[in-house]
């Protein structure tokens, strides 16, 4: 698919962003997942113009919005990311999108386990990021847990670097591609949850609801789509030390087409301020596209 525009992310900061790079007629798909934004399945109170409303149907709203604009949502996450303009944008159902300018609006990824384990084993085994750290475990034993794309991408990418790698992975939302890929490349899946991680100072094994025990030297917790940093990387933006991406006041990243927004942009991680940069970023992205034509 070839389009002027692509947007990460589905949250109010990616769906605000939409309306408006839309409305400037430009051609903008969508990639992403609306359940996977922080504003879904919670309570907005202090958004303004409205009273106590679900998250999800604020977005919903947005999205037909959005639709109705012309923009397209893919319901696909974006898994890799290369090029100066046009940049080419690998997807987790193995399609392909090349676009003139990007819009990151992934959000920030705050989800945890929260197990036993997790917490103490921090930076001692356990990682949130296989991308970053997997030269350490070259001949080792790895773990990957995740259900999402960015799980079966990571356990792919472990099995060229661990001498054994292991997919825990119990309700599976990536696609078959991703999971068939992960599989060809040798990671084991198992399909129970898991419990706790355990070790002497440092991880030695996770423990699966079913009782299986997998001996390890690192544990990956990856339970969501690609992240924010990551892909900033592979486009040339280099995030900030907590993983943020810096922009001005046009949400652009000073990389040429590629603009960021939402709470990927830092606090506060607001509904309100999302939206605000959204707006900014779509209209920002679309006259960049315009001067290129």
């Amino acid at each position: 698919m070839d389009i002027d525009i692509l947007v990460i992310g589905s949250g109010p900061a990616g769906v605000q962003a939409a309306i408006h790079a839309s409305r400037k007629k430009a051609a903008v798909a969508v990639a992403g997942k609306p359940s996977s934004s922080a504003m879904y399945g919670t309570g907005i109170e202090n958004y303004f113009g409205t009273g106590p409303r679900r998250g999800e149907d604020i977005l919903s709203e947005g999205i037909r919005q959005a639709e109705a604009a012309g923009a397209v949502f893919l319901g696909s996450n974006v898994i890799s990311a290369s090029g100066t303009g046009p940049f080419v944008f690998g997807m987790d159902d193995g399609s392909e999108i090349r676009a003139l300018s990007v819009i990151i609006a992934t959000g920030i990824s705050r989800r945890k386990l929260g197990i036993p384990g997790e917490k103490e084993f921090f930076g001692k085994g356990v990682s949130y990021c296989a991308v970053c750290d997997c030269n350490f475990y070259k001949g080792k034993r790895a773990v990957v847990v995740g259900n999402d794309s960015e799980a079966a991408v990571s356990a792919a990418l472990m099995t060229s670097y661990a001498a054994e790698t292991h997919w825990v992975t119990w309700n599976t939302e990536a696609s078959d591609h991703l999971v068939r890929r992960a599989r060809d490349a040798g990671a084991v899946m198992h399909g129970s949850k898991p419990v706790a991680i355990e070790g002497a100072g440092k991880t030695e094994s996770i423990v699966l609801e079913d009782g299986t025990r997998i001996i390890t030297d690192g544990v990956f917790i990856e339970l969501g789509a690609r992240s924010s940093a990551d892909i900033a990387m592979d486009l040339g933006v280099m995030p900030q030390t907590d993983d943020s991406i810096k922009v001005d006041g046009n949400c652009f990243t000073g990389v040429a087409g590629v603009f960021a927004c939402g709470d990927v942009t830092g606090k506060p991680w607001q509904v309100a301020k999302a939206v605000g940069q959204g707006c900014t970023a779509g209209m920002s992205a679309a006259d960049y596209v315009r001067g290129l034509k």
